[in-house]
């Protein structure tokens, strides 16, 4: 039996750190008083131009090229969109003997969001894949997650994450949909500016990211709900976070090749499939939990990291299978496109 080719150095995403770093913060130094009422404030602008700035780096005509490819993308919106629900519902069992109810929430909420981008195509391309598709795939994703999440959320999370109240869908239009839907329509005009400015605007998204989560465990902080978190309940949602990467994992491989696909196409599946976005989820948390958002994105940072260091190894090894691809050119030759993070609604830190 031949044996798994591990990495030198598996991949701990230096942006979980800084996140890791902002939640010691919000610990030690909660936002309280009127200080909350400004960092509220400024987390609901930095949500907002989140996605202004999702919206215009999304290419239209790249996600329509992608179209014709619809049997991948297809299966990619089922895996992420039905598929991780149902495992997320069906995880109810294990509350409240394994999950507390507040984890069982983030952990539900983690299997509504959409897929990742750039690290999907970044493994893909790794495992040799088909790259084109798993761009196309990632953005359908995340372009259908502005509506899907939300909705989701509201109907399986009910009143724990707003329900289907005026305010909570007044928050989501003008938060979400609102600032994506005008970055769309002035991406004629901005995208050249956010081509020549892509570094420091990879800056600005990360650092709104890390205001929304200062903000979120500070209020968590203030109104002590991390008593609800021991070590032992740590450890037991880890392991259900390892089963249900485990299973999403084996499942897209080995549906994908059910259903007929190619090698490099069951790559992208599996890439694209099994992962969870944490910069689309994080901000979406802050508008649809509020004060409960601390522990709701929890499950979400930790199968963050999860995801990037399992995907991490299983590209290697994909990558030294001897089994050739059916199509290398789809690989290598567009493993360029992959350090462009201009075309793609969240930077290569995500």
């Amino acid at each position: 039996m031949r044996r798994p080719h591990l990495p030198a150095r598996l991949p701990l995403d230096p942006y979980v750190l800084a996140l890791l770093a902002t939640v010691g913060l919000a610990a030690l130094l909660p936002a309280r008083g009127p200080a909350a009422t400004v960092a509220g404030w400024a987390a609901t602008g930095a949500v907002a131009l989140l996605f202004f700035l999702y919206g215009s780096r999304l290419s239209t005509r790249e996600a329509l090229d992608g179209v014709r490819h619809w049997r991948l993308h297809l299966t990619v919106l089922t895996c992420t969109f039905l598929l991780f629900p149902l495992l997320g519902v069906a995880a109810r069992l294990l509350v409240p003997t394994v999950l507390t109810p507040p984890l069982y929430s983030g952990l539900l909420f983690l299997c509504l969001v959409p897929s990742t981008i750039q690290s999907s195509i970044a493994f893909t391309s790794m495992a040799r894949g088909n790259v084109p598709a798993a761009i196309c795939a990632g953005s359908f994703s995340s372009l259908a997650g502005i509506f899907l999440t939300p909705l989701l959320a509201a109907g399986l999370l009910g009143g724990r994450a707003g329900g289907f109240s005026p305010d909570s869908l007044l928050k989501i239009v003008l938060q979400l949909l609102l600032p994506f839907l005008l970055g769309q329509a002035l991406r004629r005009w901005t995208g050249g500016f956010l081509t020549r400015h892509r570094a420091v605007l990879g800056h600005v998204d990360r650092g709104s990211i890390l205001l929304v989560v200062y903000t979120a465990f500070s209020a968590g902080m203030v109104a002590g709900i991390w008593h609800q978190v021991g070590i032992r309940r740590l450890g037991a949602l880890l392991v259900v976070e390892a089963v249900l990467l485990a299973l999403m994992l084996l499942t897209t491989w080995y549906g994908a090749r059910r259903l007929g696909f190619g090698r490099a196409d069951r790559i992208a599946i599996q890439f694209a499939g099994s992962k969870k976005s944490l910069a689309a989820g994080l901000p979406m948390a802050s508008v649809l939990f509020g004060a409960q958002a601390s522990l709701a994105v929890l499950p979400l940072m930790l199968f963050h990291q999860m995801q990037l260091m399992v995907c991490a190894v299983l590209a290697r090894r994909r990558a030294a299978d001897p089994e050739h691809p059916e199509h290398p050119e789809l690989a290598g030759d567009r493993v360029a496109e992959v350090s462009q993070p201009s075309q793609h609604p969240v930077s290569r830190a995500r």
